[in-house]
């Protein structure tokens, strides 16, 4: 019987002098840069009537949006000390080279860029969700590399023939890759199916509930199999519900709210760019 395979990376992608840079960074950096691409090339597509300029500002915002609000959220929900930080070392928050980022927080931050952006240039604020939506995808798909690469977040113990061992596991037994599992399901199928459903103009709440619903379902899955945070557990009292799970719901109940309101809403005309 082979032997499951041993995941057991550097996290340490290269060196600069006293300079580590980490691959779980590096896949953000790439995510921000295709998201920047495949945005551009949206725009030119007339799918969101604005210039250059301020589709760069866009992303920027977003882009702050998503460290703010991930870091934020990861802290308020998922710190191991609980929320005690606030008054005994507020500075914690800022040392994300520690690690911490919760995607729930980053949606949140990026939701709050787009409607300070939407309302500076005029726009229906879900206009600029549906035109972001399936660029997302891309930033989660290899935010969940750099979870495998690092060997966190891992899987349950379990006898499936592609079951790995992550030295950092306390047992060391075979486990659910979840990391992966969550990048094939939340990274690669969403970022095809928005795509797919997004090249032609869709009507307004279309694609950012599809989005919505997508997510939580994929992740709310992926949370049967995953281990959850040692410091919080399991909920409730039960062996399987998970924070991972309870914040989800929300986001399913949304995504029907917004597919159910979509049936009547106008759709966004091409727009000419150069």
């Amino acid at each position: 019987m082979p032997q499951p395979y041993v995941v057991d990376f550097d996290p340490v992608a290269f060196q600069l002098g006293p300079i580590q840079v980490h691959w779980y960074g590096l896949m953000y950096l790439l995510g921000f840069f295709f998201v920047a691409v495949l945005g551009e090339y949206r725009r030119r597509r007339g799918r969101l009537p604005v210039s250059r300029d301020a589709l760069g500002d866009l992303l920027f915002y977003g882009m702050l949006g998503v460290i703010a609000g991930g870091r934020v959220w990861y802290m308020l929900f998922y710190y191991e000390g609980g929320i005690g930080w606030i008054w005994r070392d507020p500075l914690v928050l800022f040392k994300v080279w520690d690690g911490g980022m919760s995607f729930h927080g980053g949606l949140l931050g990026v939701l709050a860029a787009g409607w300070w952006w939407s309302r500076k240039q005029k726009l229906h604020f879900f206009d600029t969700i549906d035109f972001v939506a399936p660029l997302v995808p891309i930033g989660l798909g290899l935010g969940r590399l750099g979870n495998f690469i690092n060997g966190e977040l891992w899987g349950k113990p379990a006898d499936v023939p592609w079951a790995m061992v992550f030295p950092q596991a306390p047992d060391r037994l075979p486990r659910h890759p979840s990391q992966l599992y969550e990048m094939l399901l939340e990274g690669v199928a969403m970022f095809v199916v928005l795509w797919l459903v997004s090249l032609k103009p869709r009507p307004r709440y279309l694609v950012s509930g599809l989005f919505a619903l997508l997510y939580g379902c994929f992740r709310f899955a992926v949370e049967f199999v995953r281990v959850p945070d040692p410091q919080l557990g399991y909920l409730f009292g039960t062996q399987w519900v998970t924070m991972g799970q309870m914040q989800s719901l929300p986001l399913i109940a949304v995504g029907l709210v917004l597919l159910a309101l979509s049936r009547r809403a106008p759709t966004l005309p091409l727009a000419a760019h150069a």
